[in-house]
């Protein structure tokens, strides 16, 4: 399959869009933005709008597709460095953890409204891929208990999104390292685990 490159304009004028898209929501409610708003902050004319996106929602997730790209870049980094199988599961969790940490504000401001289903829908498929191929190389379709592979798909990104969720509405205070720690930690060991308080 060949790798379609996409002409170095169009990257800047797409980045130039989701960026403006940012800027607003760090101000503004996601129901409350305009194209107009989104073509004023960027500095482009409506046209140049349409002629990458069809609307606002797609710009958004245009947004979520760079960052799925970016995490798929982090965990095959993270797998690379771990050296045995238990450091290496639920490899998507940390480089999250340190995206959601750098991008904080963004992400409280897109927890709420119709954005934040949006977003959150967008983040959840994305991890429910991560998850997927991450388990695809290490279960069997399902475990001796007949667990569906996809049931512990779900399970995973369902906790993750709740740990990620209260993490953030606590100001993200524990560093990434530590609350990826935790996470894996329960996930792989259960709640059970003596080390739990």
């Amino acid at each position: 399959m060949v790798k379609k490159t996409i002409d170095r304009r169009i990257q800047r004028t797409r980045l130039l869009l989701r960026d403006a898209l940012v800027s607003l929501f760090l101000r503004m409610d996601y129901e409350t933005i305009t194209i107009k708003d989104i073509v004023d902050e960027a500095n482009v004319a409506r046209s140049t709008f349409y002629a990458h996106f069809s609307s606002k929602e797609e710009l958004l997730r245009s947004g979520f597709e760079a960052m799925r790209i970016q995490l798929i870049d982090q965990q095959k980094d993270a797998l690379a460095k771990r050296s045995d199988l238990d450091d290496r599961s639920m490899a998507f969790s940390l480089p999250m953890f340190e995206h959601a940490a750098g991008h904080i504000d963004l992400y409280r401001a897109l927890t709420g409204g119709r954005g934040g289903t949006v977003a959150m829908d967008s983040i959840r498929r994305i991890l429910s891929d991560l998850v997927r191929d991450e388990l695809t190389a290490t279960l069997k379709k399902s475990s001796a208990d007949g667990v569906p592979h996809e049931m512990v798909v779900q399970f995973v990104v369902g906790a993750f999104m709740a740990v990620l969720t209260w993490w953030l509405d606590r100001k993200a205070k524990i560093p990434p390292e530590k609350i990826d720690a935790m996470f894996r930690q329960m996930v792989t060991q259960g709640i059970t685990s003596p080390s739990l308080a």
